[in-house]
């Protein structure tokens, strides 16, 4: 299986979870379905959805909850 890569849409600071008493969009680990939310990138107060854009299993976060992310850097990768 191949690994497909999910990346930062904007730079800002990455998110896990919708707010902090919230359980995580996905968990490490678990599958996923193109166009499920699994973060949120935040740029000057304003949130900014994360989908993934292919289907696979067994997600892998490489960034922390709360971690500053560049635009393009690769956030998270899935068994395609």
């Amino acid at each position: 299986m191949a690994k497909a890569e999910i990346r930062s849409p904007l730079p800002g600071t990455f998110y896990r979870r919708p707010a902090p008493d919230q359980p995580e969009f996905k968990a490490d680990g678990a599958d996923v379905a193109e166009g499920d939310t699994i973060g949120l990138v935040e740029v000057m107060k304003s949130f900014h959805e994360v989908p993934a854009e292919v289907s696979g299993k067994a997600i892998t976060f490489l960034v922390e909850d709360a971690e500053p992310v560049t635009a393009g850097q690769v956030i998270a990768e899935v068994e395609a």
